[in-house]
């Protein structure tokens, strides 16, 4: 029996510039909005982190588990039950570094006010929708997004930036490329269109170096 095509979701993807407006209308913390769009990772995996996750030097971060909420909170490993390394840009290293000062290797880095699991219930119905109502009214184009969303724009932007399926599968987390394919089709589908391009600068040079050397080879008339 033949199923039908799976269907996704409209999403929003932020632009650079969108990010930099949603951190900036959040009440407070942020650090969270931009290492969420940057990096990719789950809301439980960001909410895990701790001090010894973090590779200051080699701006990498190593996922190695997972909170949820579930009528409390529930320890255990990431979706896929792999460890992975992630990279983030190196931009985010100074507020990432102040969020670590006073801490130990065990303590998590990103908190509530009274330095506990950062819960995404709390969070987005307190910090980030009125922070992304903000946002729409000052800009018509700005999507309706859940910070969850903000994976997406991480791959967005990764895509964007020019990362091929395997940098943003492990980026994400992913068990398989093509599952990245499956989830992300839209966004690659536009990287096509820069495929097109690139070949059509590459055959076009070419076909000028042949004339040229055609051109140079041929002898002159008054010979």
């Amino acid at each position: 029996m033949k199923l039908p095509k799976r269907q996704h979701a409209d999403r929003g993807y932020l632009s650079h510039a969108q990010v930099a407006a949603l951190a900036g209308a959040v009440e407070r913390q942020g650090e969270v909005v931009r290492f969420l769009s940057y990096t990719g990772l789950r809301w439980g995996e960001m909410a895990a982190l701790r001090v010894q996750d973090f590779d200051m030097l080699r701006r990498r971060v190593i996922i190695s588990r997972s909170v949820t909420e579930s009528g409390g909170l529930h320890w255990s490993t990431p979706k896929t039950h792999e460890r992975r390394s992630v990279p983030f840009p190196a931009v985010l290293a100074d507020e990432l570094s102040a969020l670590m000062v006073g801490k130990d290797r065990d303590n998590l880095v990103f908190t509530d006010q009274r330095g506990n699991v950062l819960r995404n219930s709390n969070w987005r119905a307190r910090v980030f929708q009125p922070a992304v109502t903000k946002c729409q009214e000052a800009d018509v184009g700005f999507p309706s997004i859940t910070p969850h969303d903000l994976r997406h724009t991480a791959a967005s932007l990764a895509i964007s930036a020019g990362a091929n399926v395997k940098a943003v599968q492990r980026m994400l987390g992913h068990a398989k490329a093509s599952m990245t394919l499956d989830v992300y089709a839209d966004l690659f589908d536009e990287d096509l269109d820069g495929v097109a391009d690139r070949l059509d600068t590459a055959i076009r040079s070419t076909a000028d170096q042949l004339r040229t050397g055609k051109s140079e080879r041929m002898p002159s008339a008054n010979r």
